[in-house]
């Protein structure tokens, strides 16, 4: 072999060797905890545990169901990288996953109650902030064996969404604090509101606003006040922008289930829902459509002010 075509060979193989390396950089440089913007992705945790981190993965398109299951099998698949480590723990099974309407239940194997209790917290952001992600799904329901999840406190933790979480990879977990509530109920006639004064404990991951909607929800503590929004209704959501609050309801809202007029109904949630936070307007939707009319009476298909005329005077309660 002359000497021209062994010096051809050896370029042919040192740039054969420079395109491998140049190609097993480019692999190494690309993480998937690189999340471009627009970029479909997941939150699983940090190497620590301590916070979320954005990872790519491409939500599969079609069934709502399907798709919710593909991303609870990557949320707990073990990573591949040192950046992140998977959300859901090895031992902690997804029993089952059903959608209803919006909303997406997920139960858990009894494993789910032996997770740090920090730890849970994260990798309950994680899991339902990714979930909503997926078109379709507007809020999560966490089950262990068949139970809803319930807190430290006891309480039952219900529908979750995006809102209820501060979304950083380096975020603390939530901490509890007590705040003063006032709530406007229906009087025993149910035809005018009454005031009352709630002290609650919350986590300081849910909003002012949703944690008023449930427990408008939830109805009055004590006696001299009635319950006026239907108790099986589920909250989609809650946000605030512009001085307006946006509360989204499922359909259920629309069956009232007590005796109370129509307006005392919507301006126990408009009145509390003003007086506890910066709002100034509270628009209501149901399944994100403002076309509903409460009862045949109550237009929602614009945002409400407060309106003070339908509270009782105090030789009224």
């Amino acid at each position: 072999m002359n000497k021209k075509l062994t010096a051809s060979i050896r370029r042919i193989f040192l740039a054969a060797i420079l395109l491998i390396c140049l190609l097993f950089s480019v692999c190494a440089c690309s993480k998937r905890t690189d999340v471009a913007g627009g970029e479909s992705y997941i939150l699983c945790l940090n190497t620590d545990r301590t916070g979320l981190v954005k990872v790519s993965f491409t939500i599969p398109s079609g069934d709502t169901e399907e798709a919710a299951e593909a991303v609870l099998a990557e949320l707990q698949s073990p990573s591949t990288e040192i950046e992140y480590t998977q959300a859901i723990p090895n031992d902690v099974e997804v029993q089952s996953c059903e959608l209803s309407g919006s909303i997406l239940y997920v139960d858990f194997s009894s494993q789910y109650l032996s997770v740090d209790r920090i730890e849970e917290k994260l990798m309950r952001a994680a899991v339902v902030q990714s979930l909503v992600r997926i078109d379709g799904i507007n809020a999560v329901s966490f089950a262990i064996e068949g139970e809803p999840l319930k807190d430290e406190a006891g309480n039952m933790v219900g529908l979750m969404n995006g809102d209820d979480f501060v979304e950083n990879t380096v975020s603390s977990p939530s901490s509890y604090h007590t705040d003063t509530l006032v709530l406007y109920f229906a009087n025993e006639k149910g035809d005018k509101l009454v005031k009352q004064t709630v002290d609650v404990r919350h986590s300081s991951n849910v909003s002012k606003e949703k944690l008023i909607v449930e427990k408008m929800l939830q109805g009055p503590v004590g006696t001299g006040a009635s319950p006026t929004i239907n108790p099986q209704t589920n909250l989609l959501g809650v946000s605030s922008k512009d001085k307006i609050c946006y509360v989204n309801f499922d359909d259920t809202f629309l069956t009232g289930t007590y005796d109370v007029l129509p307006e005392v109904t919507i301006y126990s949630l408009v009145n509390s829902l003003i007086e506890g936070t910066d709002a100034e307007m509270v628009q209501i939707t149901i399944n994100g459509e403002t076309s509903a009319v409460y009862m045949g009476v109550v237009d929602l298909s614009r945002p409400l002010r407060e309106n003070l005329d339908w509270v009782a005077a105090e030789d009224e309660e």
